[in-house]
């Protein structure tokens, strides 16, 4: 057994002493000053040095170590001293004072330095209430703040707090820099890790009006780490009892029933890459309707509010359309929650049931509107022709790319042809890995798709249309745009020069490139993250209407389209929206808005889209224009 020497124990204690911090530090300075003090005062009382002014004087103990004590603390008080005996005693105490002041100073200023390093990664507590809370942090988090921004725009105090393993200071400068719409709305940014639970409890989670949990754009685990996290909010040790109100963004269609087993009704789940999939299908096929899901999404204009309305209960839903002369009638949320959009027009309004409504605030869905005068000369029923076989050319590749495809065969007719452009490896592996409808033949080629030869050899103009994808997974976001831009200049200039005009959708990352595309005349640009963070902001507002979504971007039931106007209305009439929707809805139709097509590239006018006109208000269309329809097919 090996024998431990007292030398040893002491610098073990001391080691201890020591690593318990500033504290311990400035102790051990004010014991090694004290020690300095009773020493010099011991040998001036022993052997009686004193100044020489003070000859025969007796000092006394306190007044020497007062003296003492002074000579340590201020090194100009030594310039005074008499006799060589008092000077060189009183030189020697003051040096020891300079080292031990010296040393003081650098341990105050470091621990001031840590403490101001520990604020700015915020690890304080959060005392807001009622606050929305953000969890993570990826390219989407600025558009969600802006769009809660607007959403309060109206509340008192409004309070948006962000935690997420990134530096305080960066969020801060990040969120300063990019969302520039603020107005009353504070952003409070915490570093921590949503996992874990102890870093939770400094975001007040008690106190949340809504939770957003973000995933991981880089993380191959991104739906496991953000399982986890729903795992740390539901479970923590010091929860509410009553239900959070969660909404998180979830990659795999797989992994939405464990999120649900984890979180069960406190969590609403947005299958994001396949929502944006459904759009850009959608888009590819009729322009115009990105600008519409934009606007429908977002609190910055019209938005989706859910209503139970007691004065029309056995009311049938077609008459329920002309109740309303500034809002717009979307479907039903029947007694189970569930909601169907464009429901039969005998359908009968029964108690419990409740509206689903688009207008321009929660207060202005109101039964506003006069007896409706239809112009039945104007009126036209013109049915659909048959759907003809579709070519398109897909160019470029990321991880929406399967979904995309998947839904592209749930829409187009037999006998119809996709050719997918992309320079990743696997780009076929990926697709066959999706269930695809037997109407779509995939063929695929590897290029790089913003090479010009390549588009050349392609002979684009013979598409029916053509989806350019971000290649988000090799770049980063504006490199990415970047490359997206140079393929839309690209085929804009060879359409032109063939006078050809094919539909393109684009897939834009950050809105604020958007009017940069705009130049390339591109029929539509889907900005992906500014449509999810409008999702995600509106249903942490109002959790039900993640099943309005669901339901609208899904290819079974009714969806929006924008359909020629000569469909509904005879060109050149001057008529209101009354007769639009008398129209629209004896083809078992709902009549949103319209579409003046000679302001499709005009960014003032919103690109030519209307939602929800004021139902007496009359217009002439010309033959081009659309309306924008809820409806089947």
């Amino acid at each position: 057994m090996t024998k431990i020497k007292l030398s040893q124990k002491l610098r073990y204690r001391f080691d201890n002493t020591m690593s318990r911090g500033t504290g311990a530090l400035i102790t051990w300075l004010a014991i090694l000053t004290l020690l300095m003090i009773i020493i010099a005062t011991s040998i001036v009382s022993f052997f009686r040095i004193i100044p020489e002014t003070e000859e025969g004087v007796d000092m006394g103990i306190g007044e020497t170590l007062w003296q003492t004590l002074m000579r340590a603390m201020d090194a100009g008080t030594v310039a005074g001293d008499t006799g060589w005996g008092f000077r060189i005693l009183m030189f020697l105490v003051t040096l020891g004072g300079i080292f031990i002041l010296s040393t003081l100073i650098g341990i105050l200023s470091s621990a001031i330095d840590e403490k101001l390093q520990e604020l700015r990664k915020g690890r304080s507590f959060v005392v807001e209430k009622n606050h929305q809370l953000i969890l993570g942090w990826n390219s989407k988090i600025f558009p969600i703040i802006d769009e809660l921004a607007e959403a309060n725009a109206n509340q008192k105090h409004p309070r948006i707090v962000v935690m997420a393993q990134e530096d305080k200071t960066k969020m801060e400068d990040e969120i300063r820099e990019k969302c520039l719409n603020l107005g009353q709305t504070k952003v409070i940014c915490r570093s921590g890790d949503p996992n874990n639970t102890l870093d939770l409890s400094i975001v007040n989670l008690n106190e949340t009006k809504s939770i957003v949990v973000l995933s991981s754009e880089t993380a191959p685990d991104a739906d496991a780490q953000m399982i986890k996290t729903l795992l740390a909010i539901v479970n923590h040790p010091h929860r509410k009892k009553d239900a959070f109100h969660i909404v998180a963004e979830i990659r795999e269609q797989k992994n939405i029933l464990l999120g649900q087993i984890v979180a069960k009704d406190e969590v609403k789940l947005l299958l994001t890459d396949d929502l944006i999939s459904r759009i850009m299908v959608q888009t590819c096929r009729q322009s115009g309707l990105s600008v519409v899901y934009t606007e429908i999404t977002g609190f910055l204009g019209d938005e989706i509010y859910i209503i139970e309305e007691p004065k029309l209960v056995g009311e049938r839903f077609s008459n329920i359309l002309f109740k309303y002369i500034d809002s717009s009638i979307l479907g039903i949320s029947f007694h189970d929650d569930k909601i169907q959009l464009n429901p039969p027009m005998d359908l009968i309004l029964e108690k419990g049931m409740k509206l689903v409504g688009l207008t321009r605030d929660d207060d202005t869905l109101i039964i506003n509107a006069p007896i409706a005068t239809i112009d039945e000369d104007a009126i036209i029923s013109l049915k659909e022709e048959k759907p003809t076989i579709e070519k398109t050319l897909i160019l470029s590749w990321n991880r929406k790319g399967p979904s995309i495809v998947r839904e592209m065969s749930a829409y187009v007719p037999a006998g119809s042809e996709l050719l997918i452009v992309s320079s990743h490896d696997s780009v076929e592996s990926d697709y066959q890995q999706m269930e695809i409808s037997a109407n779509l033949k995939v063929m695929v080629m590897q290029a790089d798709p913003s090479d010009r030869k390549v588009l050349e050899r392609l002979m684009v103009s013979d598409f029916t249309q053509i989806i350019v994808l971000s290649n988000i997974e090799k770049l980063d976001l504006q490199e990415a745009d970047s490359q997206t831009l140079i393929t839309l200049l690209h085929l804009r200039d060879l359409l032109n020069k063939n006078n050809k005009n094919v539909r393109i959708v684009s897939e834009i990352m950050d809105m604020r490139n958007r009017e940069l595309a705009s130049v390339t005349k591109a029929d539509d640009f889907v900005v992906s993250d500014k449509l999810i963070a409008q999702m995600l902001s509106q249903v942490s507002e109002t959790k039900e209407l993640v099943h309005v979504f669901d339901d609208m971007f899904d290819a079974d039931g009714s969806e929006i389209y924008l359909k020629p106007i000569t469909n509904y209305i005879k060109a050149g009439m001057e008529v209101d929206f009354f007769t639009v929707l008398e129209s629209a809805k004896r083809q078992n139709q709902i009549a949103l808005g319209y579409r003046i097509m000679s302001n499709q590239y005009d960014k003032e006018s919103i690109y030519g889209i209307v939602l929800n006109p004021l139902k007496s208000k009359k217009i002439c269309f010309s033959p081009d224009d659309k309306i924008i329809v809820l409806a089947e097919d």
